[in-house]
């Protein structure tokens, strides 16, 4: 398979790259710099050229705070950029695969786990942003399949998820958050799972997580430090509304998947198991291949 891959400069579009090349792909991979999504004709002459058989976009701004500050900007990118992308796609005869995100729900229903029945309400301008661009994508391709996902970790990342691993093995003392939850995606795994998604070729909706009743940040970060092997490190526990952020966030943004199973795909592994493979990885252990389930 040819998979054009955007975004690949980033934690997911590297992995994805690295997996599909390890399957045999023919992979066209480009970081902004190779490609900027929200030059039209740029996009255009990039798919008429390479004619791949699927794209996958993992491109975004995911700045949250930068997004409400710009929303111009947000939706410049992760709407009309998805947009152009899905449009190049369909002109070429490739499928589409386009990354989203557990924040366009509000998270306003506590022990829940969002699903595709749910109808979509961000708070942000990220999140509807990449709401946005969820519809336009598939108003532009009807080959197109959305991934929605979140609290993703793995190497390279510089989110606290990413980074909770390695500050406490640095003995750093952490601040984490104890009343927002979400469900930890490793990106390793949801790298495989979009190659799946794009070798099915089944236009929709799927949210893509690792298995497990999820977790809150601070409930991540000592999960993080055991795995670590610094089960003392200092994490102090903070509150959603302490922080004073520009965005707000849903406070609960777990996700749960109606479609996988149904199409034959098994259930991504639990959380902490990958996890568990993450240290190993960063403490320099022999890299696995990245897998699904």
């Amino acid at each position: 398979m040819k998979v054009l891959i955007t975004g690949a400069g980033g934690m997911v579009g590297g992995l994805l790259a690295e997996h599909c090349r390890a399957l045999g792909d023919e992979v066209e991979a480009f970081g902004h710099s190779g490609l900027d999504i929200t030059d039209e004709r740029a996009v255009r002459e990039v798919f008429a050229r390479l004619k791949p058989d699927a794209a996958v976009n993992c491109a975004a701004w995911t700045d949250v705070d930068g997004c409400e500050l710009d929303p111009q900007r947000a939706f410049l990118v992760n709407s009309q950029g998805v947009e152009t992308l899905a449009t190049g796609s369909r002109l070429a005869g490739a499928c589409f695969v386009t990354v989203s995100t557990d924040y366009v729900f509000d998270g306003r229903r506590e022990n829940y786990f969002y699903t595709q029945r749910d109808d979509p309400h961000p708070l942000s301008a990220y999140g509807a942003s990449k709401l946005e661009g969820e519809r336009r994508a598939q108003a532009a391709s009807a080959r197109t399949s959305v991934v929605r996902t979140g609290w993703v970790f793995g190497p390279g990342g510089r989110n606290f998820l990413a980074t909770a691993l390695e500050r406490a093995r640095r003995g750093e003392r952490l601040r984490a958050i104890s009343d927002s939850y979400g469900t930890p995606t490793y990106a390793a795994d949801l790298a495989a799972r979009l190659r799946e998604l794009a070798a099915l070729d089944l236009p929709g909706v799927f949210h893509v997580v690792n298995s497990g009743e999820g977790t809150s940040y601070e409930g991540f970060a000592r999960a993080a430090a055991a795995a670590a092997g610094a089960g003392g490190v200092e994490i102090e526990s903070v509150l959603t509304d302490s922080l004073r952020r520009p965005a707000p966030r849903p406070r609960n943004s777990r996700l749960r998947c109606l479609l996988s199973e149904a199409i034959g795909l098994k259930p991504l592994r639990d959380w902490r198991e990958a996890l568990g493979e993450f240290a190993a990885r960063a403490d320099g252990a022999p890299r696995a291949e990245a897998r699904p389930s």
